[in-house]
C-alpha cells in the first residue's frame, strides 16, 4: 500500500508560479510511476506530467509542456509540480497518482495509477 498526500495549492494571478509536493509512505520502494493529474469542474480526469520513478524520465502533456516541471526527491519520498507562466485554463483540482504495476504505453492514462492522493486546488485568476 501507498498513501499520498498533496499540498502546495492556492490561488495565483495568470503569468504567476505554484509548486505542488506530493509525499509518498508505505511501500514506497515499489512505485514504478508517479504522475499529475488534473479535474476541472465538469471536465474528465486529465494527465499532466508523469516520471518514471527508476529512470527519471519525463512526460507532459502539450497544454504544459515548457511551463510545467515534474521532478522527485526520492530521499524524500516526495514528488513535485513546478507550475510557472499559469494560465486560467490550468484551473483545477491537482492529484498526485503512484502506480506500483509496471506497464507500456501511454503514462498519462489514470487507469494505469493504483493510488491517488486526495487533492489540492489550484485557482487561477485573469
Amino acid at each position: 500500500q501507498v498513501q499520498l498526500v498533496e499540498s502546495g495549492g492556492g490561488s495565483v494571478q495568470a503569468g504567476g508560479s505554484l509548486r505542488l509536493s506530493c509525499a509518498a509512505s508505505g511501500a514506497t520502494s515499489d512505485i514504478y510511476y508517479q504522475a499529475w493529474f488534473r479535474q476541472a469542474p465538469g471536465q474528465e480526469r486529465e494527465g499532466v506530467a508523469s516520471i518514471h520513478t527508476p529512470t527519471d524520465v519525463t512526460h507532459y502533456s502539450d497544454s504544459v509542456k515548457g511551463r510545467f516541471t515534474i521532478s522527485q526527491d526520492n530521499a524524500k519520498n516526495t514528488l513535485y509540480l513546478q507550475m510557472n507562466n499559469l494560465k486560467p485554463e490550468d484551473a483545477a483540482m491537482y492529484y498526485c497518482a503512484a502506480t506500483t504495476q509496471k506497464f507500456y504505453g501511454v503514462p498519462l492514462d489514470p487507469a494505469r495509477y493504483n493510488y491517488w492522493g486526495q487533492g489540492t486546488q489550484v485557482t487561477v485568476s485573469s
